[in-house]
């Protein structure tokens, strides 16, 4: 689903940005206290809502979600059971 089109470039520009934003604030929120597992918490507060609005997208068809997010179906039904979406 990548494309070239300058509006899509935008959206990936701006979604980059967005994250590059929060991520920065998370950090500077957390002052003086070390931060941990950031990776986790950026994938998990990423790929929830990513799975929701595909599965919602496709009206519920993994194999369509599957196929838009460019991960294989079985992939997918274990993502959508971690965040209890099945």
């Amino acid at each position: 689903m990548k494309t070239n089109t300058p509006h899509a470039q935008n959206l990936q520009a701006s979604l980059s940005e967005t994250v590059d934003r929060v991520l920065r604030d998370y950090l500077d929120v957390l002052g003086d206290h070390e931060a941990s597992n950031v990776y986790r918490l950026v994938i998990d507060e990423v790929e929830r809502p990513l799975m929701e609005v595909m599965m919602e997208y496709t009206k519920g068809n993994q194999s369509k979600a599957a196929k838009y997010l460019g991960i294989n179906r079985a992939t997918l039904r274990t993502k959508l059971k971690r965040y209890d979406l099945l």
